[in-house]
């Protein structure tokens, strides 16, 4: 994996960091169901006027939409919503990434090489120390609800690496065609019309404007910048490389829950965040072939179109 897209992993979980501070202002105003279909309504509506089909078979769209975008933010707002803390969920969720290891070894045959394995086995033991510091401040309940959020984004994750579209961002954008419809219907049944309809009319209220704010930041950074560099990333990779970067989110979500909300972080925490960064540098590092393993008469592969590029096929262009 190229220097150049390890920093664009990188820049994505610093996205989806401080996404979880913005998730955290707009559950203080909507209910967590009717969230979800809204922060993908809000993007799916223009997609579907606006935006060309992305060309990928429609189950892997399909699969793409109900992991990602209904399974993991159902649970992970669902969770917030029942007093999961914010760093806490920003932790928890990143267990993604071995499920998606898991998931591409399985299902896609993803050879799972040794330094890479070395790394994603650092990282969980960041994770876990990071964990037991902070299970006493959690029930049970939005713990389990968390991980299966995590779950789904890694179902979401096989299926987007599966779909292989020419235009990553346009598969982003029609992903969130998926989840409006169907979590509406559960917000209603569950959450009742009367309190959707009490959240759309006091938008004169107090915490409003920073739920709006929360929302914009959601969809804008961290569905169509985040998942759009994701997306792109993880149709050039393997799974087991891309998946591992998610692990860096609970180093910045923890880290502004504290500045932000005031959520403290122990000299444990601080040894685990160590140990997650150190597990995805060594799980993504490339491996160097030797000279023995180079034909000197080899032509050298085309080049991967990239992001930063001026390409046809750049999706943050």
């Amino acid at each position: 994996m190229p220097a150049r897209h390890r920093l664009l992993a990188v820049l994505v979980a610093v996205m989806w960091g401080l996404n979880f501070i913005a998730i955290d202002a707009s559950l203080q105003h909507f209910p967590p169901l009717f969230l979800v279909a809204l922060r993908f309504a809000v993007i799916a509506i223009p997609t579907v006027l606006l935006v060309p089909w992305p060309g990928v078979p429609a189950r892997w769209l399909l699969g793409y939409g109900l992991g990602f975008g209904v399974l993991q933010f159902l649970f992970l707002y669902w969770g917030m919503a029942a007093g999961m803390p914010v760093g806490l969920a920003s932790l928890v969720l990143q267990a993604s990434a071995p499920f998606t290891v898991l998931l591409g070894a399985t299902f896609l045959r993803e050879r799972v090489g040794g330094r890479q394995l070395l790394g994603i086995l650092v990282a969980v033991a960041g994770l876990t120390v990071v964990a037991w510091q902070r299970a006493e401040h959690a029930t049970l309940l939005p713990f389990l609800l968390t991980l299966a959020g995590a779950l789904g984004w890694a179902v979401g994750n096989i299926c987007n690496r599966q779909a292989r579209p020419a235009s990553p961002l346009r598969l982003t954008l029609w992903m969130s065609v998926v989840p409006p419809l169907p979590m509406l219907a559960l917000s209603v049944l569950v959450e009742g019309p009367d309190r959707i309809l009490r959240s759309l009319l006091t938008l004169d209220a107090p915490a409003a404007p920073a739920a709006l704010l929360g929302l914009a930041y959601t969809v804008v950074i961290g569905t169509v910048a985040g998942s759009g560099v994701w997306t792109w990333l993880m149709a050039r990779h393997p799974a087991g490389v891309v998946g591992p970067f998610s692990m860096l989110v609970p180093v910045v979500g923890m880290t502004s829950a504290w500045l932000v909300l005031g959520e403290r972080v122990t000299a444990a925490e601080l040894a685990g965040a160590v140990l997650v960064v150190g597990g995805v540098l060594l799980g993504s590092r490339p491996r160097r072939p030797s000279p023995a393993q180079t034909p000197p008469t080899q032509t050298p592969p085309a080049q991967e179109p990239d992001p930063v590029g001026a390409t046809t096929t750049a999706p943050l262009r």
